[in-house]
């Protein structure tokens, strides 16, 4: 087995989100917090060993610390994209066992490798052994008609053998029939219980929680329970709750980010982006909901999701866009 080097701080996290988590996303983030681990958008293991490997797997050394989420039910082909991962420099591998979708299960991975704990650690014990950075799982509390209770022990019991040490759960089951992947987000009740006991049953390993949080005020309440937390649709959709993420969840001596401060900062990265061919439409949805629930919100929106899509688009877009929120309320906010 591989020297397996020490893991990220994974007190925070944000979830991979398909569609979301891209690297102009990641950067984005990197503006308001930079201890937080933050996930890829899943890949596909064979998409990464057959595929264009700079297009799926490149990313900004500020980035860091970062993960790669891997999906596929392969050892071998898990071990291979995990080796071709690590030569990016990703700090962790994480593989998708949580994921409802109907594409994925058609592909034999997600949620419904959780009826296959054996084959999961399999793989897991053939990604450890290809590489030296930490392989994690991300999962859910069970699926179908799987009794919560004694899944979701049964499950980490049998992969921790394989020497994986951290677990992010989200607390919810997983419906693979009759359920959209957007209703399994929020139609299976939240069991945070199931996961708190776990970490209790389970004190040398790590556990993540996921599922419905809101802001770091209901992460530092979960931290009393478990070891870590992991943010998901609140990290995308209202940017700005990570503002105090390095201050409140990792100690460190710094103050809030305010959402002009965050947009200030990301604008080189823009600049350097545009320079690349990157369309400015690319970046700038990611930035949508910083001023969510603000006045000039919609308006901020609107100009960002009209303007950026003209061809041509630079920088000036934002620029404008800031125009219509007013920063001194924007900084009474932030704190």
């Amino acid at each position: 087995m591989a020297n397996q080097r020490k893991h990220p701080d994974r007190r925070l996290t944000v979830a991979p989100m398909m569609d979301c988590t891209d690297r102009y996303d990641r950067a984005f983030l990197r503006c308001a917090t930079k201890r937080t681990l933050l996930y890829t958008e899943m890949v596909v293991a064979e998409a990464v060993i057959h595929g264009n490997r700079e297009r799926l797997l490149g990313f900004d050394a500020d980035e860091h610390p970062l993960a790669l989420q891997l999906g596929g039910s392969d050892p071998g082909s898990l071990a291979e994209a995990s080796r071709i991962a690590e030569g990016f420099g990703y700090d962790e591998i994480n593989l998708n066992v949580g994921c409802p979708s109907n594409r994925v299960k058609a592909g034999r991975f997600g949620a419904c490798l959780m009826a296959e704990p054996d084959l999961v650690a399999c793989c897991i014990s053939a990604m450890r052994k290809a590489v030296g950075v930490p392989v994690t799982v991300k999962c859910r509390i069970g699926i179908d008609d799987m009794d919560d209770e004694e899944t979701l022990p049964s499950f980490i019991a049998e992969i921790a053998e394989t020497g994986c040490k951290s677990f992010t759960v989200h607390a919810r089951k997983a419906w693979l029939q009759g359920l959209s992947p957007k209703e399994n987000r929020e139609i299976p009740p939240l069991r945070y219980d199931v996961v708190y006991a776990a970490q209790q049953r389970f004190p040398d390993l790590e556990i993540i929680i996921n599922g419905g949080i809101p802001d770091l005020d209901v992460a530092l309440d979960h931290l009393r329970h478990v070891d870590g937390v992991m943010l998901g649709r609140a990290a995308y959709h209202t940017p700005h709750v990570l503002a105090e993420a390095d201050s409140r969840i990792f100690g460190d001596d710094s103050k809030s980010v305010s959402r002009r401060a965050m947009v200030e900062a990301y604008l080189p990265y823009l600049e350097q982006q545009l320079g690349q061919g990157v369309p400015l439409h690319s970046m700038t949805r990611h930035m949508l909901g910083l001023y969510q629930g603000l006045p000039g919100a919609r308006a901020w929106r609107r100009h960002l999701s009209t303007m950026a899509l003209k061809p041509g688009a630079g920088i000036r877009v934002v620029e404008e866009a800031l125009a219509f929120v007013e920063p001194d309320q924007d900084l009474a906010k932030a704190g």
